[in-house]
């Protein structure tokens, strides 16, 4: 498989692996050895937003970051609709596939709902887990009521997606703290995967179901309680404006009652472009 769009091999200098998925293909990357690591991204990102967590880890772990369908260089098969039940269960194809055990799993925006659905039925299977600025419930906030009326409503949220790519040329951007980040490779790595209005659907089915994926939301956090003896790291951006006010990492905390917590008020929703570091630190924490 060749890659769809440029980019830097010196931000992103690893090796492309592809799993078959249907009719489609899910694209991966699967670095170093030791305690296995799955890094799961949310919207509109892609294992892009791992790099320098990877680069900095690879040394003493076994470091799986995949892009769902229809993010970074994954093509999603026929039919498919974007929904987090679906992406949920395309990764937990790839961790059978990849025979993945004793997990520590890393989740932040979509990739927790994603992430936890596996989690709360797969205990075992997991070491420990850290989480940032993400939710496992239905949205109760009027914030991230409102986000989901905006960013994913018709037609207006509709059209901001998918005929400006809003999410990958302004949200992204917006969502992080440290603005000298911000350079044009970044900008390029998050707006290529979208070329077109209709690969841009996926960044506007997300926030839609933010309330469309209200049952599915309330099943798993009926379910945290299977992890209340799960090792967790929990970093927070303060910065975050996108409905993950202290309040949502409070609730972690009581969900997830073995936690170490560090708050960064100088990091905004993409923790990990603002600060990778502190989240390399979390997970050495867990091993």
């Amino acid at each position: 498989m060749n890659r769809p769009f440029e980019l830097d091999p010196m931000e992103y200098p690893f090796t492309d692996r592809w799993l078959p998925y249907r009719d489609g293909y899910i694209h991966y990357l699967d670095e170093g050895q030791g305690p296995t690591v799955l890094l799961l991204h949310g919207n509109p990102t892609w294992s892009y937003l791992y790099r320098n967590v990877i680069k900095e880890l690879r040394e003493d772990f076994r470091l799986v970051a995949p892009d769902y369908p229809g993010f970074g260089m994954s093509k999603a098969p026929t039919g498919y609709r974007f929904t987090p039940q679906e992406q949920s269960a395309a990764i937990q194809n790839l961790i059978n596939h990849l025979d993945l055990k004793d997990m520590i799993v890393v989740v932040q925006d979509w990739g927790g709902p994603i992430g936890l659905n596996y989690a709360v039925r797969h205990r075992n299977n997991l070491r420990g887990i850290v989480v940032m600025n993400t939710w496992a419930w239905p949205a109760e906030i009027m914030p991230m009521k409102l986000f989901s009326l905006a960013m994913g409503g018709w037609p207006i949220g509709r059209w901001l997606q998918t005929r400006c790519n809003f999410f990958a040329k302004i949200i992204v951007p917006h969502g992080i703290h440290h603005a000298e980040k911000v350079t044009d490779s970044l900008r390029k790595a998050y707006t290529d995967p979208f070329p077109t209005p209709k690969s841009r659907i996926p960044t506007w089915v997300f926030p839609r179901q933010i309330r469309k994926a209200r049952k599915w939301l309330t099943d798993i956090e009926s379910k945290l309680s299977n992890l209340s003896d799960l090792p967790a790291q929990i970093l927070w951006g303060t910065k975050d404006s996108a409905g993950f006010p202290i309040e949502q990492m409070a609730k972690w905390q009581r969900y997830l009652p073995l936690n170490e917590t560090e708050i960064l008020e100088d990091a905004s929703h993409y923790v990990q472009e603002d600060r990778p570091d502190r989240v390399v630190a979390a997970i050495r924490r867990i091993r």
